[in-house]
């Protein structure tokens, strides 16, 4: 565990490496890079000087390197001229929306596709094997935001019983309770299309998994001691299937946390960081959106060091591989 808690620090090290070297070796040199031309035209001499003065550009390069990582460390992620604010307070105000929403997607997809995939794999070749298998492949083939613009139609246009943008209502004076069940409605048909798009990987995996665990030896002694159908189903056979996922689910956090998120909060208008890597793109607000990247990776490397505790947990022979 330790081995891979440094091996993920590196990797940290290395990704603030670039972050900090990368604008500097784009034309025009790292202020550009970070802000643009139009904001530099339109800001004043005095500005202009503080800003290269907060970035140590005054400095030797291993000056300026030092000081970025004491402000990274400090939290401080530069400042947004477009959102006249801290990047790290930007992205703590939108973070929270995005962590809510793709957490219960992921954890319900994840249920749902692991659930799904050990009784198709248990019953191979049976009629719901079939029609799961068919149905999940199906499902598989549309893009996310096509999903997204769907459920808006029908749930929210035609059926009416969904709002259709935004995390709560605006000017509605809720509390407690109201406000609550409020933002889950919010909630409802971005997490239900996202739980639509990642159930499929999940359930196809663990379909795969499971029935290739069913050809183990162990499998034929557990049956032959006589044990319960749902025991070796569930836990001989299926805590086994479930290895593949947790490893598919730390692989594809980052790829499900931007691209997931980026397409599903703006058919849906979430203001969560999908949305905000969005407008900054658009309004070239560089510092937020250099930010936000940093932040994600943390949160993936975070989400892959838990993973590796939990890996460990389900399959204690890894240990031995250390």
């Amino acid at each position: 565990m330790k081995k891979n808690i440094l091996n993920y620090l590196i990797a940290f090290f290395i990704i603030i490496s670039l972050n900090f070297f990368v604008p500097r070796l784009m034309p025009g040199g790292p202020i550009e890079a970070i802000y643009g031309s139009e904001v530099l035209l339109n800001i004043s001499p005095e500005t202009k000087e503080a800003i290269i003065s907060s970035f140590g550009l005054d400095k030797p390069l291993f000056g300026q390197y030092f000081q970025y990582l004491v402000s990274i460390l400090k939290g401080d992620f530069g400042y947004s001229f477009y959102q006249n604010s801290p990047v790290l307070k930007v992205i703590l105000n939108h973070l929270p929306w995005t962590l809510g929403l793709m957490g219960s997607a992921l954890f319900f997809s994840t249920s749902f596709g692991i659930l799904l995939g050990m009784e198709s794999g248990w019953k191979r070749g049976s009629k719901i094997d079939k029609f799961l298998l068919n149905f999940m492949i199906f499902s598989a083939s549309f893009p996310s935001f096509f999903i997204a613009i769907l459920f808006l139609i029908l749930f929210g246009i035609i059926l009416g019983l969904l709002p259709i943008q935004g995390a709560r209502s605006i000017y509605s004076n809720l509390g407690g309770m109201g406000s609550i069940v409020d933002i889950i409605k919010h909630a409802l048909l971005p997490m239900a299309s996202l739980i639509f798009v990642f159930t499929p990987s999940t359930y196809i995996i663990t379909r795969n998994s499971m029935i290739s665990n069913l050809a183990e030896p162990y499998i034929l002694l557990a049956k032959a001691k006589g044990l319960k159908e749902t025991k070796i189903k569930y836990y001989h056979a299926g805590k086994n299937s479930i290895i593949p996922v947790m490893t598919q689910t730390g692989i594809r956090f980052a790829t499900r946390l931007i691209t997931g998120a980026l397409f599903i909060e703006i058919v849906f208008s979430y203001p969560g960081m999908g949305s905000l890597i969005y407008n900054s793109i658009q309004l070239r607000d560089y510092p937020v959106l250099q930010g936000s990247l940093l932040v994600i990776t943390i949160l993936v490397l975070v989400v892959n060091i838990i993973l590796d505790f939990f890996y460990k947990k389900v399959d204690p022979r890894i240990n031995y591989a250390y």
